[in-house]
């Protein structure tokens, strides 16, 4: 009834002075701050400040994403600038590696103590940085300044990144719709404009130091206006953590007691580490694999970034009508058969042609995961911010060891690796239950109390 009250309120009032007098009769108004838990109760309306939210999480993924294919991209250009092999290419993606999971494993706690907001400037500011240490690293040649830049970047991407998550799940809860799919369409859609970037300055052999430079300056400022239209305080826990036991490495792995999340972050760790490999090596797997030019690989990658872009784009009708568990099932089925063709193609046109069942069947493994993870009514923060973090280290840290495997059987038989865990991922996809629009039937059955 509290439920249907508030609906017809919002009809008759608008959405800002129903929540005004929400927020007096539910919440202490000198104590409130949009955490997950209070969004999942509140009538899901979208009015202008949540747009805005919205809108300013899209700007920042599509910047993001811009980044990362510019740097990938470029990775022939910068493995032959620094004259190392694809083993020592490895170690230095490893730089990458260990910058992005020291920025994870800091998010959920920076989020809790800060809010999203704050930890989102501070990765914008490592991501800058990181952009330009790598340049400087690429024009001097100097393999350990690169490793430098890549932990610098991967620690601002890691901390942004989940705290996007979770920012993206909180918009969810509160308009009753999905947003995830389409928030990482937009760092899709940010590889896809990368990716066209890099193949451009490839073709016209225009220095990696000034390409990269250029992003970085782009990054910072699409950043600085995401920040700026981002509420403060959502995921901000203010009770001591000694009080609410939710606080430090013992509140992060409290949430993985839960066998179904377990199973979530399995699907997790499979889908993501198929879309990190393909960021990592796709390039090179289609110059040194199939003996294409730099450019041809770099137009490989857009083929599979533009199949990811249109995969979570258009993902959403398909999640509602046939839910999570059948269409990630597919999902994972489809990118094995691509990652098949890949690896056996006789041709490199085949091989090309096949990156777009790969693209399309990783692209809607992580947002649909995160988004399963975020359907709890007390803890969805600490949920979110544990699969993320799952994700994002497989995404990160498990592609760049194919790189010693890869020295002794190639890149295209290492692809195996990922054809496996992409077939568990279907196989395990039923515990992501159903979608979005089922459990808000349910829900309205059943509300959840304030």
């Amino acid at each position: 009834m509290v439920r249907a009250r508030i609906a017809r309120e919002v009809v008759r009032h608008g959405y800002e002075r129903t929540l005004q007098a929400y927020d007096r009769t539910l919440v202490a108004p000198a104590t409130f701050r949009p955490s997950l838990s209070d969004l999942l109760t509140r009538p899901r309306c979208m009015d202008a400040a949540t747009r805005r939210w919205r809108a300013a999480l899209f700007l920042f993924m599509l910047a993001a994403g811009t980044g990362m294919a510019s740097w990938v991209a470029r990775t022939p250009a910068v493995r032959d600038g620094l004259d190392v092999s694809t083993g020592a290419m490895g170690l230095v993606l490893f730089g990458l590696s260990t910058g992005s999971m020291a920025g994870v494993m800091a998010s959920g706690p920076l989020v809790r103590r800060h809010g999203g907001r704050t930890t989102i400037l501070g990765g914008v500011a490592l991501i800058v940085a990181g952009m330009l240490v790598v340049a400087a690293g690429t024009a001097l040649s100097l393999a350990p300044v690169v490793f430098a830049g890549l932990a610098l970047f991967g620690g601002g991407m890691g901390m942004s990144e989940v705290a996007f998550n979770i920012e993206g799940a909180a918009v969810e809860s509160a308009i009753g719709r999905p947003v995830l799919p389409v928030l990482h369409g937009c760092f899709s859609l940010g590889t896809v404009v990368g990716a066209l970037l890099g193949m451009a300055l490839t073709a016209a052999a225009f220095p990696v130091g000034w390409h990269l430079t250029l992003v970085a300056v782009l990054i910072a400022a699409a950043g600085t206006r995401s920040v700026l239209a981002i509420p403060p305080g959502t995921g901000k826990d203010d009770a001591p953590a000694a009080d609410s036991g939710q606080g430090g490495l013992r509140g992060q792995l409290r949430v993985w007691r839960d066998r179904q999340l377990v199973l979530i972050g399995v699907i997790v760790l499979a889908m993501a580490f198929a879309e990190g490999a393909a960021n990592d090596w796709l390039p090179l797997l289609m110059v040194d694999g199939y003996d294409v030019s730099p450019t041809a690989g770099s137009l490989t990658f857009l083929v599979f970034a533009a199949s990811m872009t249109l995969g979570r784009l258009a993902g959403g009708p398909f999640l509602e009508r046939f839910g999570r568990a059948l269409v990630v099932r597919i999902s994972g089925l489809t990118a094995a058969l691509g990652l098949a063709v890949v690896i056996v193609a006789p041709s490199p046109l085949m091989a090309g042609a096949a990156t777009v069942l790969w693209g399309l069947g990783a692209s809607l493994g992580f947002p649909v995961t995160v988004s399963a993870a975020g359907d709890h009514p007390t803890d969805a923060a600490a949920r979110v911010a544990a699969v993320s973090t799952a994700g994002y280290g497989a995404f990160l840290v498990g592609p760049p060891a194919l790189g010693f495997l890869a020295d002794h059987i190639g890149l295209r038989l290492t692809m195996t690796v990922v054809l496996a865990l992409v077939a568990v991922a279907a196989l395990l996809a039923g515990a992501l239950g159903p979608g979005r629009a089922s459990d808000a039937a349910g829900t309205e059955a059943a509300p959840v109390a304030p």
